[in-house]
């Protein structure tokens, strides 16, 4: 026979008359046992089923526990009443999403409509408050975004559908966040109601890009729009600018908001103490450190300013950058998206280092003892070899008389690569403010600048095969005859470039002597950035001459956008360097796989004809002697034009630094070593 099992009420009474016995009182307070649905006796229990009498209650007070709830009537928001925004109400999520556009001031949308956007695309039919570019793919339209927020410092923003759409700008998006460029993407999104079901053109994308945003977000209700699209443009510029992405559910665009919202997302408070005590903590501690770096830069003597974008970032870095480098007298090289920070007419200019800078500022890099760091991150195309890197300056940090100090934004940065003996934390340009009034005035370094200008005189960029009347056209030569034909309006010429030789090439032999001057795709290196990029700095700033040196493979990637800028009248010029050839591939398969060309050289259309297809002006170019008219109708023409140039083939970018040499380990034009490598090719029977 199955024993009995006790009931749920006996095993309770059995636990409370063991409470009894021990004489302890139930954890329960007497407002909760007067409420409770199981109230127990508390009539003395007989000496027949417990061994000892109860003990009497203890004495107040009792343990807290055991108190009665004080309840505190006095609400901190009793008085507050929050202010609400009714402005919305009746207001579709595409409407909202136009009213919102216009109170952040934004002037231009680049985008592709589809089926899950229409109510966004809907609300902004025939808007005259901004302009919409519609490229003929989506991915040119998030380069058009990169390329009008790297001109203007304001984000892009991109509109698109849902499913391959948004894909299609995962390219951009990622470049973006490699480069630090500001950029606001809002993707449709299928009904909330059928996510999950996959469904048309459903795509998990706050998922897919996570990895490529700063932050990302699906929007679940009308009422929360107005604060997401907020938050979006705030966190898209804010700290190391980069890209965002906003998901927009069709529902939620096409949904009516009923109720008035709160001004304000989160309540106002002031700060605590510990807040402000944390606040002025810092700022201790950020003086302190600024001092240590004022002593660093004072007692050096071959100090050296390395450059990167992050000091673009505001409008005052170049201006306190030049004021630092003239008070201490320090010469300034810069990364590839760092020129134009500093004027490279300047004596003090070192231009770009690193993997294809000049030999001078990765010399100077490795005998400086002290490198001042400024909105750069030490990626590897930069430092090359890190045991290698800088050993002057970690011989000088040992001995407590310079080293390596890093002004960054984003602390991650901060001793990812390069272990830094000062960091600077925060905005680049106001903590070099701050250390200005602590620099000691240095005339001149004669001895820094006499080995400086050593390496100048040894090792200049124009250093290459040079140009024959009747042979093929350099392409250094090509960029250097654009360059003296803008020099009249550098602050009014932007150059944007693909990636490849011609991006090298570009960096090199132009003369940068202006900020926000140089767009390029840096970080990620995403060949066909050029036409699109160009095409969106042209609409930030349509004053400008902005030209596109690109190369035949970059080009053919996203050469459809053509058709956008003579459609939008958007008057971009492309320089189009045709070696017929993917050149910076084909220049390593030359110097390290024995001119074994897999797969590296492809066939062009006709440009010219193409072009003209479009409805874009072109020209072609295969004579030296036509070079400078050329260059002069592509410069003045109106509207959007193309110049091909046949340029020589299988040359290379120089001075290189190889993988895993060190950057005083470069390589540098050598006529006699050039015969020899055309030598080899020959027996390898390379056409060139």
């Amino acid at each position: 026979m199955m024993p009995l099992r006790p009931s749920k009420s006996a095993l309770r009474s059995f636990h409370y008359q063991r409470y009894i016995a021990s004489g302890r009182r139930p954890f329960t307070s007497s407002v909760a046992a007067g409420i409770s649905p199981h109230r127990f006796s508390t009539q003395k229990r007989s000496q027949s089923t417990a061994s000892a009498a109860a003990s009497d209650p203890r004495p107040a007070p009792s343990p807290a526990f055991n108190q009665d709830p004080q309840r505190n009537e006095v609400s901190p928001l009793q008085n507050r009443h929050l202010d609400l925004d009714d402005s919305f109400v009746g207001l579709s999520g595409g409407e909202i999403f136009h009213e919102m556009m216009l109170r952040l001031g934004v002037k231009h949308v680049f985008g592709y409509p589809g089926g899950a956007i229409l109510p966004v695309f809907d609300a902004i039919y025939n808007s005259k408050h901004f302009d919409f570019v519609l490229p003929k793919h989506e991915q040119g339209a998030g380069h058009m975004a990169e390329g009008y927020a790297r001109a203007s410092g304001k984000p892009g923003v991109v509109l698109v559908t849902s499913g391959p759409g948004a894909t299609n700008v995962v390219t951009p998006m990622q470049d973006a966040l490699s480069d630090g460029t500001p950029m606001v993407v809002f993707c449709g999104q299928v009904a909330t109601g059928v996510i999950g079901t996959d469904s048309f053109q459903e795509a998990d994308v706050v998922g897919i890009s996570r990895a490529c945003t700063k932050w990302n977000v699906m929007v679940k209700s009308v009422a929360e729009l107005p604060r997401r699209i907020q938050e979006a443009f705030d966190i898209a510029t804010s700290g190391r600018p980069g890209p965002v992405l906003v998901d927009l559910p069709k529902d939620i665009t096409a949904g009516i908001l009923r109720n008035p919202i709160p001004m304000n997302s989160t309540i106002p408070s002031l700060p605590s103490a510990a807040t402000l005590a944390a606040r002025e903590l810092g700022m201790k501690q950020l003086q302190s450190t600024i001092g240590r770096v004022a002593r660093l830069i004072n007692v050096a003597k071959k100090p050296i300013l390395y450059v990167g974008q992050g000091l673009l970032a505001g409008p005052d870095g170049p201006q306190v950058l030049k004021e630092l480098s003239d008070k201490a007298c320090i010469p300034v090289t810069t990364t590839l998206q760092g020129l134009g920070g500093y004027d490279e007419l300047d004596p003090k200019a070192l231009h770009m280092l690193g993997m294809h800078g000049s030999a001078y500022a990765n010399m100077a890099m490795q005998e400086a003892d002290l490198i001042i760091a400024v909105g750069a991150r030490f990626d590897d195309r930069v430092t090359g070899s890190i045991p290698k890197f800088a050993p002057q300056a970690k011989l000088a940090a040992s001995e407590n008389r310079g080293g390596i100090v890093h002004f960054e934004i984003m602390p991650k940065n901060i001793n990812k690569v390069v272990q830094a003996n000062e960091a600077v934390e925060g905005d680049c340009a106001e903590n070099i403010r701050l250390l200005l009034p602590q620099i000691e005035a240095v005339s001149e370094r004669p001895e820094w600048f006499e080995q400086i200008n050593y390496w100048k005189s040894r090792f200049p960029f124009s250093l290459y095969e040079q140009q024959s009347p009747d042979g093929p056209i350099k392409p250094q030569a090509l960029i250097e005859k654009l360059s003296d034909l803008t020099a009249h309006m550098k602050d009014r010429t932007i150059i944007t470039t693909g990636v490849g030789q011609h991006q090298m090439w570009a960096a090199q032999h132009f003369r940068w002597r202006h900020p926000r001057t140089m767009i390029t795709s840096g970080g990620l290196g995403t060949m066909g950035y050029g036409l699109p990029s160009a095409i969106g700095a042209k609409v930030a700033r349509p004053d400008c001459l902005v030209v596109d040196i690109d190369g035949d493979a970059s080009f053919n990637m996203t050469l459809t956008e053509l058709s956008t800028a003579a459609q939008f009248n958007i008057g971009v010029k492309v320089l189009l360097l045709n070696n017929e050839e993917q050149g910076m591939v084909t220049q390593w398969q030359n110097l390290f796989y024995e001119d074994r060309y897999s797969h590296t050289h492809q066939q062009n259309p006709d440009f010219v004809p193409l072009a003209r297809a479009m409805g874009v002006a072109a020209e072609k170019c295969t004579n030296v002697a036509d070079v400078e008219a050329k260059l002069k109708w592509l410069i003045e023409s109106d509207g959007p034009a193309l110049l091909e140039v046949f340029t020589d083939k299988k040359v290379p970018v120089l001075p290189m630094v190889p993988a895993g040499s060190g950057l005083h380990e470069f390589l540098v034009y050598d006529e006699a070593k050039e015969q020899e490598r055309k030598a080899l090719m020959r027996k390898r029977k390379v056409n060139f």
